[in-house]
């Protein structure tokens, strides 16, 4: 179980995760965002760290350095070397952090490859709580049983998909593509495959996504829900401001023309998107959703409603896009409001209360959804 006063150190093994989350996933460049708000919720990340040959990530390099993370140059050598130079690197350091600091609770690995797992056990030996996070098409099976928690990266909320490239130019844009099989445990050398068109409503490099630009119940929502996931028992008023302190540290519910976190807290209780009972101590409060849902039976009825007027104008829609047509009729709809991490899961909700029938559609390559 997560602790609120988790202090976290989190090493990445670079290139395994860019890799695999455009061979999986069609993302590219990495987007580390969403790393940074699932530990957020969990304590606070004192050190940041990813290795990599930076020559090959242009781009990331520049990501990566605005979100505060060190750069650990690995320079470019033949073969298998450079892999395990990485791997060995990234180890040893980790061990000899465990070691000289003592308040760091936590490690979070952010790879795929099961030559971790020693470090995994070690870090384990030492009494550390270990959070792995991979892609889940390039993640080893050996690896997530050896964490305490492993966090697959296609289901972080934030996580936007885009069309990964077709098998036989499996690799990162940019570079040069494998003639066959790489070693095993060796990344191969990439060449930039067809340019892909990625999902229309991705989140574009330098679009601002702080918290004085985005709802603030959906920000408060989206939080509380993460800590429910990742922690048992209440969550405390305070706690929550802390979260959300760790996920955007300009947030100021004064943006919001409120006068401290209570005040806005009382807000969204009377609005419904959260509810509010009284704490172990005075003045912070346990804050939940509303036992009721009657916020979200507007916002299951509205997507009910769209469903069936576009099967009754041309067929069962698809989810893509289907979001975009909730938004003509609600324009600010968002499904974080109501704390969920994505359109998927909002829809896969809507299936478990039996509102409406969702289901793949090889063709289609996509869900199509159709009213009860």
């Amino acid at each position: 179980m997560a602790h609120e006063d988790e202090r976290i150190a989190l090493f990445l093994d670079y290139e395994n995760l860019a890799i695999g989350a455009w061979d999986g996933l069609g993302v590219t460049p990495f987007d580390f965002g969403p790393i940074a708000d699932a530990l957020a919720e969990r304590g606070r990340i004192v050190v940041r760290r990813a290795y990599a040959d930076w020559s090959n990530f242009d781009e990331d390099r520049r990501l990566l350095a605005k979100a505060q993370v060190e750069l650990i140059e690995i320079p470019q050598r033949l073969g298998a070397s450079r892999k395990n130079a990485a791997d060995i690197k990234m180890a040893v350091d980790a061990v000899q952090l465990a070691f000289e600091r003592d308040f760091i609770t936590t490690f979070a690995i952010g790879t795929g490859d099961s030559d971790f797992t020693p470090l995994v056990h070690k870090l384990r030996e030492l009494d550390k709580r270990v959070i792995g996070i991979g892609v889940q098409s390039s993640t080893s099976a050996l690896l997530p049983p050896a964490c305490d928690e492993f966090l697959f990266y296609d289901r972080l909320p934030g996580v936007e998909t885009g069309t990964p490239p077709p098998r036989k130019h499996r690799g990162r844009p940019g570079r040069t593509a494998p003639a066959g099989p790489a070693p095993v445990g060796q990344s191969p050398a990439k060449t930039a495959p067809p340019a892909t068109e990625v999902a229309v409503d991705k989140i574009t490099v330098d679009e601002p996504v702080a918290a004085t630009t985005e709802d603030v119940g959906a920000l408060v929502a989206r939080t509380l829900a993460g800590l429910q996931r990742s922690t048992d028992g209440p969550v405390l008023a305070s706690r929550l401001k802390r979260a959300v302190l760790r996920k955007d540290p300009t947030f100021d519910e004064a943006d919001h023309g409120f006068r401290g976190f209570g005040e806005l807290l009382r807000n969204l209780e009377g609005q419904r998107v959260i509810a509010l009972t009284q704490g172990s101590a005075q003045g912070d409060p346990e804050v939940g959703f509303p036992a009721d849902d009657s916020a979200d039976d507007d916002a299951f009825r509205l997507l009910v409603q769209v469903v069936g007027d576009l099967s009754d104008a041309s067929g069962p829609p698809q989810l893509s896009g289907l979001k975009n047509q909730l938004r003509k009729r609600v324009p600010d709809f968002t499904e974080k409001r109501y704390g969920f991490n994505s359109f998927l899961s909002f829809a896969k909700a809507a299936r478990a209360r039996d509102l409406l029938a969702m289901e793949w559609d090889d063709d289609a390559g996509d869900y199509l959804l159709h009213p009860l």
